[in-house]
């Protein structure tokens, strides 16, 4: 019987969990289904750039398991491209760190509060109720990515 697999540690959440081609109808294709966790090793190391063994400690896996990970979700992606098919991010065997907060931001009247990892996306403003809100700019995923490695945003 094979032990049990750990929980990697994701850091990032992801506001959205579904890419598709646009030339493509949904109901002939079958889709590309993406670990979280495969999803954060993708994230950490093409396009953070991170060296692989950091990757791996900051996931809570070995460097062999991080290179596992990384070439079934790398996989993964290239058949989507060549086939044409849908991608969605979802399930795996994670757990999301609470080392930080995510920052949310109304845009009809401007406020900005945090909520921790791991808890639902908020529907709507605490301040006005409105349901116009978003990750606040500077803690988009990528977007924060791209200011720590360049020191400018691209």
């Amino acid at each position: 019987m094979p032990r049990p697999r750990l929980h990697r540690h994701v850091r990032s959440s992801f506001d959205y969990d579904y890419f598709k081609p646009c030339a493509t109808c949904l109901q002939d294709i079958d889709e590309v289904v993406l670990k979280i966790e495969e999803m954060e090793s993708i994230r950490l190391k093409d396009h953070l750039g991170m060296d692989q063994r950091d990757a791996a400690t900051q996931m809570n896996v070995s460097q062999p398991t991080f290179h596992r990970i990384l070439t079934e979700a790398r996989r993964k992606i290239a058949c989507a491209l060549v086939c044409g098919r849908p991608i969605r991010i979802h399930g795996g065997t994670y757990r999301m760190t609470m080392t930080s907060k995510r920052r949310f931001k109304c845009y009809e009247c401007q406020y900005e509060w945090e909520e921790p990892h791991g808890t639902a996306r908020p529907e709507k403003c605490p301040k006005c109720g409105s349901a116009n809100i978003h990750r606040a700019e500077e803690d988009r995923g990528y977007a924060r990515a791209d200011r720590g490695r360049h020191g400018r945003q691209q």
